[in-house]
């Protein structure tokens, strides 16, 4: 008797997730251009938007992967 080994995530409810590379690089694309050059003259205020706008792209990224994680 043999019984078929499930697959990796076949146990979440819903749909099953999926990850789309593309979609995932025009996404932090998209964010990093956003990114300006650091101006001298208000150097507190452009890094803090820098900061702000990495970590939404390190956001995206981590999300993928978790995603990627479950299936």
């Amino acid at each position: 008797m043999s019984t078929p080994t499930p697959k990796p995530g076949q146990h979440l409810p819903g749909p099953p997730q999926t990850v789309d590379p593309q979609q995932i690089h025009a996404e932090v694309d998209e964010l990093l251009v956003g990114l300006t050059a650091v101006d001298p003259q208000d150097d507190h205020r452009s890094i803090t938007h820098q900061a702000h706008v990495l970590e939404r792209a390190h956001e995206v990224l981590v999300q993928a992967l978790a995603t990627v994680d479950k299936i």
